[in-house]
């Protein structure tokens, strides 16, 4: 399966580069742009190229583990005669294997009706179809009948089931009974590693200033830490909103934005950053990845606790279908959703598709986890992918966007794959987008990858005013293919602070269009403008793994 799914990949990208290449008169020999060779020497602290290299399941393992079988859910009463609902079979069936300390479970080839959420809340825990091709989940009902109306904390008549939830739901077993719990008495709950109210958690040590890129820091109390605990960085900003201004760059353009009134944005505030410590010697700990940002004193930085998270969990191998309807008008989603992974941390997802779903594959909160051949089908979705409330350190590769199987409804939105929220060195990888495009959804997203993608650019970005910038510093888009030729959230370097477009084919704006949120130069870079898959290396993420 994953050879095939790679040949067919490998194919469209050269079939796609012959094709522009003939169209614009502008395909030329390989050549490597002057800024890999600077980020060569700099890797952790290049200005507009943010370092990768460790994005992933176990800082991108290239394989993911297999725990034993504990439990097929057939064992627990389920039947794939696709009329019989197996939810409550399937959810026994995970539930003793968490209680077991972890294992895999498994389900045989055929269609499975499923009528409540498939919860995977245990640590260790694989949930494993026979193969997306071969094992389906036929999801009949929404998250609003299984749970109830989601409405927003900002207020407005929005469903938060647009942007959150899932039909298969990846999260800590007691945190997601408490979301469950705060979304059915209507308190509208944050979503992130520190509880509804965001006061769940304690401070381990303070921190002393240190710099981005550094892998290793100086903490004024060793004592509650040990290799291979995971802690969150805690980094809060000051009434000047210098650490806002920090992620946006910094300089006189991010000096004269007016933050104090982009009241979503600073609900985001503190950045939480998890992260597991490698090493303690004395009061010098190491971390499994490079800082993100600077740890100023003004932003009281310190490492916290927070709640238990998932980790070592996986799905892998299945199709989950939703039962057809139509797209709802934009920002009013049911919840037909498809996987979700939240307050998870080195987890993943493996050969999956999602057909007919509002929303397609979620990471809510979620670092250090790897989606891997995955699909979104059927007739249309909201988000395909969706990243947001503060999600770092992400792989998406070898991801496909099918075109929609009926036409978009009045009133729908489609935007693609999705970055907001102060999330931050995710990555997209070898993707296939047959629509959707690049969206930025506000809430300054920064330092985030896209890469190798061939992308039909008909989709757009959304996100509210309150939310803020478009884009923090250290956007990368590297070898991107835009088969439509539009320009618009593809070539960067007249939006994005301190970003760098480096190997894409000739563009143009039209549809929607956007400014710089930013006034003055933005420092942004442009190379090989105007080539096809010329720009080696090929894969910026790929590449910057042989460094580390």
């Amino acid at each position: 399966m994953s050879n095939a799914h790679l040949t067919r990949r490998t194919l469209l990208a050269g079939a796609t580069a012959v094709a522009l290449g003939a169209a614009t008169g502008t395909a030329r020999a390989a050549e490597v742009p002057s800024i890999w060779r600077e980020f060569r020497r700099t890797p952790f602290t290049h200005p507009q190229v943010p370092y990768v290299g460790r994005a992933g399941y176990r800082a991108g393992t290239r394989r993911f583990p297999r725990p034993r079988v504990v439990a097929d859910v057939t064992d627990f009463g389920a039947v794939a005669d696709g009329s019989t609902d197996c939810a409550p079979a399937i959810n026994r069936a995970l539930a003793a294997a968490g209680r077991a300390g972890g294992g895999t479970v498994t389900i045989p080839p055929g269609t499975f009706r499923i009528d409540d959420v498939i919860r995977v809340g245990a640590s260790n825990v694989v949930l494993r179809g026979a193969g997306s091709g071969r094992t389906t989940l036929y999801a009949t009902k929404n998250l609003t009948e299984l749970i109830g109306a989601y409405g927003s904390r900002y207020g407005g008549d929005k469903s938060s089931w647009s942007w959150a939830g899932g039909l298969i739901w990846l999260a800590p077993s007691a945190r997601w009974a408490s979301l469950v719990a705060a979304i059915r008495s209507r308190a509208w709950p944050f979503e992130g590693w520190t509880g509804n109210r965001r006061d769940e958690w304690t401070t381990l040590t303070a921190v002393e200033p240190a710099r981005r890129g550094e892998w290793t820091i100086t903490v004024a109390d060793p004592a509650p830490l040990r290799a291979g605990r995971l802690v969150l960085l805690r980094l809060a900003d000051d009434p000047a909103h210098t650490l806002l201004q920090h992620m946006a760059g910094g300089g006189p353009g991010p000096a004269a934005y007016s933050w104090g009134d982009k009241t979503k944005l600073t609900s985001y505030v503190p950045y939480e950053w998890p992260v597991r410590v490698t090493r303690v010697h004395g009061r010098r700990v190491t971390l499994e990845r490079p800082l993100p940002l600077d740890v100023r004193p003004e932003w009281d930085p310190r490492l916290t606790t927070h709640v238990t998270e998932l980790t070592g969990s996986g799905v892998e191998g299945l199709t989950l279908r939703a039962v057809e309807t139509p797209q709802s008008p934009h920002l009013l989603d049911k919840g037909h959703n498809g996987v979700v992974l939240q307050c998870a941390y080195d987890c993943w997802v493996d050969d999956v598709t999602v057909r007919d779903v509002d929303n397609g594959f979620g990471l809510v909160a979620a670092s250090a986890c790897t989606l891997r051949r995955t699909r979104v089908a059927g007739r249309g979705s909201h988000h395909p992918y969706f990243c947001r409330e503060g999600s770092h350190d992400n792989l998406v590769e070898d991801f496909t966007v099918e075109e929609r199987t009926v036409p978009a409804p009045a009133g729908t939105q489609l935007h693609g794959i999705n970055v907001e929220g102060l999330s931050s060195h995710n990555v997209w990888s070898r993707g296939d987008m047959r629509m959707g495009t690049f969206d930025s959804h506000r809430g300054l997203p920064f330092a985030n990858v896209r890469t190798d993608i061939t992308v039909d650019n008909d989709g757009r970005h959304g996100g509210d005013a309150s939310a803020g910038p478009l884009f923090g510093a250290r956007f990368a888009h590297w070898n991107i293919r835009v088969t439509n030729g539009r320009a618009g959230l593809m070539r960067i370097d007249g939006l994005a602070p301190y970003s760098a477009t480096v190997g894409i084919n000739e563009v143009t704006e039209f549809d929607q269009r956007d400014v710089p949120d930013f006034t003055g130069d933005l420092h942004s870079r442009l190379e090989l403008y105007g080539t096809t898959d010329a720009v080696r290396p090929r894969n910026l993420y790929e590449a910057q793994r042989t460094l580390r």
